[in-house]
């Protein structure tokens, strides 16, 4: 029998899911959660790809908040091997469009292009009550943690 360690490797596909109150309020905890449930996985999800995590769920429960017009939105967070898995349903039939950022700073614009920028994919699934937006990050940043 031997007594050598196996490799860390995540074993189980770790998931957190979330409830939120669709208002602007529900953003910081939304990124509070999600940076807490990151940082429990092993192995360690590396800094820029935790950032990038961060971010997606930011700008997902936002646009949620936003668009949805106060009805429930909910967070899903999967971690696989390789990607974290951002799913943000709404209530809001409306799809994700790409705006021209208001560099004032009032009207926002840089969401969504952000989020397509920073995933490898990102899909919309419309369903009979809304939609889900799903954002996969690689858990390897493009630094070191």
């Amino acid at each position: 029998m031997s007594t050598a360690e196996a490799p860390r490797t995540l074993t189980a596909s770790p998931v957190l899911e979330l409830q939120l109150d669709c208002r602007s309020e529900a953003v910081g905890p939304a990124r509070h959660l999600a940076t807490a449930f990151l940082e429990q996985l092993e192995p360690a999800v590396e800094k820029d790809a935790r950032e990038a995590v961060i971010l997606v769920v930011s700008e997902l429960v936002t646009n949620a908040v936003r668009h949805a017009g106060g009805r429930a939105c909910s967070l899903r967070l999967r971690a696989g091997p390789e990607s974290v898995v951002v799913d943000v349903h709404d209530s809001s039939p409306a799809l994700p469009r790409p705006r021209t950022p208001d560099v004032t700073g009032e009207g926002g614009g840089f969401g969504w292009s952000m989020v397509c920028r920073i995933a490898t994919v990102v899909k919309i699934d419309r369903e009979s009550a809304g939609k889900t937006v799903t954002a996969i990050i690689p858990r390897l940043g493009h630094g070191s943690s």
